[in-house]
């Protein structure tokens, strides 16, 4: 592997959320590995700091901002950085800059690889499009549920737009699943590479299990907002009580803001609130059930650490979680709402089905590739992009085209 020296701008890195978590397990790849890195994020605080081979620089979100999530804001002005930055980057050399999407960070990191003429890497993490889409369901409330549904789909169809734009910039892209990177390509023209997510299947581990009630226990981990269909839980739990069978709860590890709702519609709902690392694994492993409604994941680390602790996984056929779980082995891929639910309940009541399933869920992860061999793989091709000294193309019209001139390195 050689020594290429890369400025990553994640869209999260301290928040609770699979980018966040990928991008941590970069940083201790490349520490580990004893690779330059400087990693340039937004977050709470000032602050630069020297770790081994990693330079850590975060800048803090102000106003003005607005939340995405709880404790994930984007900053409208973080370009007041930009000087800042530019220095940082310049003075660090790097082969090439790595972007993981449009976010406040991201744009920056974009605009800096065209002015210093450095090659320009991106990867595609969260489907905005699908975010934008049904966040604004809520608002249009009072419309007709066709106007809605319609209005929805004119959007969804812009943000995808817009997103094929800003990721031609970039000289090679990655995505988390064989699906994204043949619609990435599809997209934007240009060469795609896959970028999977990585467990580490000592941590996460079905020996943590210390639970032996009978009851059984339906486990939720995410975050808790519109696009993670979080409310099919309330749903979920009305059925299964009208129903015989072994008694249950819900146990929901997570924030976000679905939070009020499910606090008041699940009434046999524990909330953990946010757990990292043991603490983490041990929930996971006393799980008897995953339960992961989102249609709108590209990969799902959730579901493989689930995977990785025994326990089978339900999911839904949309996103990246379908291609993590094998139907009717290591869990289900439900069509719709209906069918999750069904799955979840069959599990309830076919405790040798359970059995079965924990076990191949845990081979499954298994044979998931360690967080080691993802970045391996990412720096293999990274030596193919790290070379080419042309500058990132900033398409005709584009704002930062408009509003900055690059100069040399």
């Amino acid at each position: 592997m050689k020594n290429i020296r890369v400025s990553l701008f994640p869209c999260a890195y301290n928040e609770v959320d699979g980018v966040g978590n990928t991008m941590r397990h970069f940083d201790a790849f490349a520490k580990a590995s004893q690779l330059p890195l400087l990693n340039i994020h937004g977050g709470f605080e000032d602050y630069c700091q020297q770790d081994g081979s990693v330079q850590r620089l975060e800048l803090r979100r102000a106003w003005p901002k607005f939340q995405l999530d709880p404790m994930h804001d984007y900053d409208l002005n973080l370009w007041r950085y930009l000087p800042k930055v530019e220095s940082a980057v310049r003075d660090f050399r790097p082969d090439l800059i790595h972007i993981t999407g449009p976010s406040d960070v991201g744009q920056m990191g974009a605009l800096i690889a065209h002015r210093l003429r450095i090659p320009l890497v991106a990867s595609w993490h969260t489907n905005v499009h699908e975010y934008a889409e049904r966040r604004l369901a809520p608002v249009l409330g009072f419309l007709p549920r066709t106007g809605t549904e319609a209005l929805g789909r004119e959007v969804r169809q812009l943000s995808l737009k817009l997103l094929g734009r800003f990721y031609r910039l970039a000289r090679v892209l990655f995505a988390p699943n064989e699906e994204l990177v043949s619609e990435l390509q599809t997209l934007t023209g240009k060469r795609c590479y896959l970028m999977s997510r990585g467990i580490d299947t000592e941590l996460f581990n079905p020996e943590r299990r210390k639970r032996v009630d009978g009851q059984f226990q339906i486990g939720y981990v995410g975050r808790l907002t519109k696009e993670k269909n979080v409310r099919l839980l309330g749903e979920l739990e009305n059925v299964l009580s009208a129903r015989t069978g072994r008694d249950f709860n819900i146990v929901v590890v997570g924030q976000g803001n679905e939070f009020a709702w499910l606090i008041r519609h699940l009434r046999r709902g524990r909330f953990a609130g946010v757990l990292f690392e043991k603490k983490l694994a041990e929930m996971y492993a006393n799980f008897d059930v995953f339960a992961f409604p989102s249609y709108t994941d590209t990969f799902g680390n959730v579901v493989l650490e689930a995977l990785a602790a025994g326990v089978p996984a339900v999911v839904m056929n949309q996103g990246g979680p379908r291609f993590i779980v094998e139907h009717e082995k290591s869990g289900f891929v439900a069509q719709n709402n209906r069918e999750f639910i069904e799955y979840i309940d069959r599990l309830r009541r076919e405790p040798e089905l359970l059995a079965q399933m924990r076990i191949a869920a845990r081979h499954r992860a298994q044979c998931a590739p360690s967080w080691h061999s993802v970045f391996s793989q990412v720096y293999e091709t990274y030596e193919k992009a790290a070379f080419d000294k042309s500058p990132a193309a900033l398409p005709a019209g584009c704002p930062l085209a408009d509003s900055y001139s690059p100069p040399g390195r």
